[in-house]
């Protein structure tokens, strides 16, 4: 049985969790943070990107923190690919209990999927912090090249976690109970470095994993299954081989 075989099988059990992050969304035209061409090379900026997505950034020069959240984190033209698709499929299928993800983009939701605990929060919900009042993506567009403020003054802030700030608490309970419950965990485009969400594994007691991700990860020597290639072909050559039998 080859690899793409052994997986399929898979994806036809139940109680089925994926964990991804930046690498599902790459194949959206979404760049990620740490490869040759991602967000972390960039020196455009005064700072790296992890001092101009801080808490400390958005604080003391909103300004600066907003140029560059409107022009490096939004992509509102971005559709989901293949792998959105297949895992929202898996969902209407019965077998995917949840995805957890790293992304702030919400294409797992426009690909169809319900069930997502979004650990870095959403680009699609925004809060003015002086009245709590909620503003979409659309309308905090309207006020790129500014600081976004709400119609009482208040500044809006993106609904993200940022740099020293720390995950929510209830979505982080919901992502570990879902790990903990599920018989196979399936990781994608994620190099598992980044904590507290690479820590989350350790909360998987099933039967398989399964990581797809271009490149080696820490994990590896505990995976069942590795495939490191395109997440949305390997996803879409097992869905086929499911929807084909």
């Amino acid at each position: 049985m080859s690899k793409i075989e052994e997986l399929a099988e898979s994806l036809k059990k139940k109680h089925i969790v994926f964990f991804g992050g930046a690498g599902v969304s790459t194949e959206s035209n979404i760049p990620d943070f740490r490869s040759s061409d991602g967000l972390y090379q960039k020196k455009i900026y005064k700072y790296p990107a992890e001092r101009m997505l801080s808490h400390s950034m958005y604080e003391y020069d909103p300004k600066a923190f907003y140029d560059f959240y409107f022009n490096e984190m939004i992509y509102p033209n971005a559709m989901p690919n293949a792998a959105h698709e297949v895992l929202a499929k898996l969902e209407a299928m019965g077998n995917l209990d949840a995805i957890i993800t790293q992304n702030i983009d919400g294409l797992h939701q426009a690909a169809g999927s319900k069930r997502v605990y979004e650990l870095h929060g959403s680009v699609h919900r925004n809060t003015c912090q002086q009245c709590g009042a909620h503003y979409s993506l659309n309308e905090m567009l309207k006020q790129k090249g500014q600081i976004p403020r709400c119609a009482c003054g208040g500044i809006i802030k993106p609904d993200v976690v940022l740099y020293e700030e720390g995950l929510d608490a209830q979505i982080l309970r919901r992502a570990i109970s879902a790990i903990n419950n599920a018989d196979v965990l399936i990781v994608g485009g994620t190099s598992l470095v980044v904590y507290p969400a690479a820590g989350l594994l350790d909360y998987f007691h099933g039967s398989q994993l399964i990581l797809i991700n271009k490149d080696a990860t820490a994990y590896d020597s505990r995976a069942d299954l590795i495939f490191n290639e395109s997440i949305a072909k390997v996803l879409s050559e097992a869905m086929e081989l499911i929807e084909n039998a």
